[in-house]
């Protein structure tokens, strides 16, 4: 979870610009969420991240801004409320996100068997669930997908998530690869990687 101060506010037709301190690293479309500013609490999805004084909204939607007046830092979104002045603000702005594209039920089935008998095992298998969901949501986020965090975007996604999780699990206990009784093992990594990334859609090709 990433954790920015507000030090300014400004609502102008309904769009909300708020500033904060430290230099943020988002993307149009994402969600953060505003703590502790009355009137702008909540969870809000940005629509621009713009770099100068905004002044309003054109009759066809576009934003508008005064290129003289350089303001860094400022997060914008839709905010039905009256007008705002630009004013000095405290506040906090955060970004975290729970991705629970799998739960615990599917490793279980991909698997075959329930954790019932290990408080060890379930332990271990809840942590690579959750860090299954995470490592694929940030993935595809990092390959420019703006996916629902609640709802996978597809089975692909899916099969792809669980069969990282599995991997996880199967790693219990090894160094660097899947646990094996073969003594003469090199501990080369093994696991289904590049198939999971076909699966997630994350690293493709970049055309220039």
């Amino acid at each position: 979870m990433a954790t920015y101060t507000i030090t300014h506010k400004q609502v102008v037709d309904n769009v909300a610009t708020v500033q904060v301190l430290q230099s943020p690293e988002f993307e149009v479309g994402q969600s953060v969420t505003i703590t502790g500013l009355s009137g702008f609490n909540g969870t809000h999805v940005i629509t621009a991240l713009p770099e100068y004084y905004f002044t309003g909204v054109t009759t066809e939607g576009d934003y508008t801004y005064d290129t003289t007046r350089i303001i860094p830092n400022q997060i914008q979104f839709a905010l039905t409320t009256d007008d705002v002045e630009r004013v000095a603000a405290s506040g906090s702005l955060t970004y975290s996100i729970t991705c629970t594209w799998i739960v615990l039920s599917d490793l279980e089935d991909y698997l075959g068997y329930t954790f019932t008998g290990s408080v060890a095992d379930y332990d271990v298998a809840t942590m690579a669930v959750g860090a299954a969901n995470a490592f694929a949501f940030r993935r595809r986020q990092e390959s420019g997908y703006w996916d629902s965090a609640s709802t996978v975007p597809g089975l692909d996604v899916k099969l792809g998530t669980v069969q990282y999780a599995a991997i996880l699990f199967r790693e219990k206990g090894s160094v660097e690869a899947l646990a094996s009784f073969d003594p003469l093992s090199t501990g080369a990594p093994t696991g289904n990687m590049g198939q999971i990334m076909r699966l997630l859609g994350i690293n493709k090709p970049q055309v220039a």
